[in-house]
């Protein structure tokens, strides 16, 4: 069984797939000193309670943003699976063209999102992935990854409402009733959801714009679900996205028998 483990800067992701589809997948937060000692009791028990046996997990993919973390998730795949495990940005192929100045500067996630979103969707494309930051990235009529937009996230703009402004609260993040509050927590909470609505839908209108062509919308991301029903400019609301990349990266590799490198 495939272990695949996608690490965002605030939650990761780990899913578990049989070879015939996702059987369990979990989120938990991100926290760069855990060690592959710590993973595994937590990995086992969740495993353990869907009836799962994490001896039998024998490959692993890793998509991670955070680089403090990788040394531990490899642990993690050399003591415990016994393998070496393929991560995204280590001489892997990934099977997309990055159409970019800086190709290297691309995010692990964007470009596993960009892969994922192939799968199952028909170019040319708009991705947007909102987690501590909202991406929105471009795919080309012929499959390639363009470039794309980087703004701050929802819970990141509100925390720095909290941190800069002394008598503005900390509150929780959720959809408003009405655009227009009338206190300050719920001011608050209209001015993040509905403003970041209003960015999502203005950056799509304005890509398409520019581009000039119709363009399929995907949204995938811990928190892009809070979206669904509040706008009409996103087609697809896609939870699995990035997972289903990271089995096509696993699939393309083990096909040409890629072996990844060692390394401390």
């Amino acid at each position: 069984m495939l272990l695949a483990i996608e690490q965002g800067n605030t939650n990761s992701v780990f899913a578990v797939h049989d070879g015939a589809s996702w059987v369990a997948q979990w989120r938990s937060a991100t926290e760069p000193t855990r060690t592959a000692d710590e993973y595994i009791v937590w990995l086992s028990y969740l495993m353990a309670m869907q009836k799962l046996d994490a001896a039998e997990l024998n490959a692993c993919v890793i998509s991670s943003v955070v680089p403090q973390s990788i040394f531990n998730l490899r642990n993690l795949s050399r003591r415990y699976l016994g393998v070496e495990p393929l991560i995204v940005g280590e001489n892997i192929e990934l099977g997309i063209e990055v159409r970019t100045l800086k190709p290297s500067e691309v995010g692990a996630d964007r470009l596993v999102n960009a892969l994922g979103a192939r799968v199952l969707y028909e170019p040319p494309l708009i991705i947007v992935d909102s987690g501590t930051a909202i991406t929105l990235d471009v795919i080309g009529r012929d499959g390639a990854f363009e470039g794309g937009i980087i703004a701050p996230g929802v819970h990141l703009s509100m925390e720095a409402l909290h941190a800069a402004a002394a008598k503005l609260p900390r509150v929780a993040l959720q959809r408003p009733r009405r655009v227009v509050g009338n206190d300050t927590v719920s001011a608050m909470q209209s001015g993040v959801f509905w403003g970041h609505v209003a960015m999502i839908e203005g950056m799509i209108t304005r890509i398409k714009a520019e581009r000039n062509e119709a363009m399929a919308v995907v949204a995938t991301g811990g928190v892009t679900s809070l979206f669904r029903g509040a706008t009409t400019a996103i087609d697809h609301f896609d939870p699995d996205l990035t997972i289903r990349g990271l089995l096509e990266i696993y699939r393309r590799n083990a096909a040409i028998g890629h072996q990844p490198p060692k390394s401390s």
